[in-house]
């Protein structure tokens, strides 16, 4: 099929290496404008863009997809069919109805649960057991339109964000090949979403990383694990920000919240509301990430100390 896929960050480039593997023309890229980063403020492009132009595609970098500059370089390319993944922009019906075939989205949840912008950072912080691809039919609302494929994907004890994000990026890539190649046959049919069933996974902020120790211990291992690598969870300890990269949860003891409770050879126990979270790897500010062991040699924690839920 001939195809403007739309996507801006890692997730995308699985999709796309997916759809070029499987035989299928990319007309052109559609992706977010380049972003300065870090104190020198130098452009960086998107993960998308840089795939694209090692492939030699053409590349759209609209600040305004619904601009109409934009939606009439998107028709001269005629193609079939537009697929998005993580586009970061909303389509406007007039671009939905361009394509004869019209748009997919390749979203990273089995809809109608977690319709939104952090769909995998959430499955995290709810305890699922599993989460996984949706191929939808876009439709003007926010990951609102038909399903047509799925693929399930298993959530284990020791995923986190960036794990998880990258079992659902090769997953993506498999299911929009497997969809196109029904949609082909002739075997593709949709399924309306069930909005009883539905809930939403809003923008993750950097606020969200902040740890509450007066919440239980499964809480905030979740926590830890939905945050990693970013925005990560963290707490305070002495004024300085201390982030919590490996943790597991006890739930067999009492409430102590910010408390460190006891200091071991690989971790250190801090208290909760219920229960006691083990710490693995952590990083102070200004320090780099590391073990408990290896942090322990550097800063002299001590039991009975307590950390602070802010500065």
């Amino acid at each position: 099929m001939r195809i403007v896929f739309l996507g801006t960050p890692d997730f995308a480039v699985g999709a796309l290496d997916a759809l070029i593997g499987a035989g299928h023309e990319i007309l052109a890229v559609v992706t977010q404008p380049d972003k300065p980063k870090g104190r020198s403020k130098e452009l960086i492009c998107p993960p998308v863009k840089e795939y694209a132009l090692s492939r030699n595609i053409p590349v759209m970098q609209p600040v305004r997809i619904k601009a109409q500059e934009a939606m009439e370089e998107l028709l001269k390319y005629k193609a079939d069919i537009f697929i998005a993944a993580a586009f970061g922009q909303i389509l406007s019906q007039e671009i939905l109805d361009m394509p004869p075939l019209g748009c997919l989205c390749i979203h990273a949840s089995l809809l109608p649960e977690y319709r939104g912008a952090s769909p995998i950072q959430h499955v995290i912080l709810d305890g699922k057991e599993k989460s996984g691809i949706t191929i939808m039919q876009m439709d003007a609302g926010i990951d609102t339109g038909d399903m047509l494929y799925k693929k399930e994907v298993l959530i284990n004890r020791e995923d986190t964000f960036q794990s998880l994000h990258d079992k659902l990026m090769a997953a993506g890539g498999e299911a929009i090949a497997e969809a196109l190649s029904l949609l082909a046959r002739g075997e593709l049919f949709a399924e309306k979403q069930d909005e009883a069933l539905s809930c939403y996974a809003p923008l993750i902020r950097k606020d969200k990383g902040k740890m509450d120790f007066t919440k239980d211990a499964k809480t905030l291992e979740r926590l830890v694990k939905g945050m990693n690598p970013w925005p990560s969870a963290y707490t305070f300890y002495k004024g300085r920000q201390l982030k919590i990269w490996e943790a597991w949860a006890d739930e067999s003891d009492d409430a102590y919240p910010y408390a460190i409770r006891e200091i071991a050879k690989d971790h250190i126990t801090i208290g909760t509301g219920k229960g006691n979270l083990l710490v693995y790897s952590l990083q102070l500010e200004g320090k780099k990430r590391m073990s408990a062991h290896d942090f322990l040699l550097g800063v002299k924690l001590q039991e009975g100390e307590m950390l602070t839920e802010d500065k």
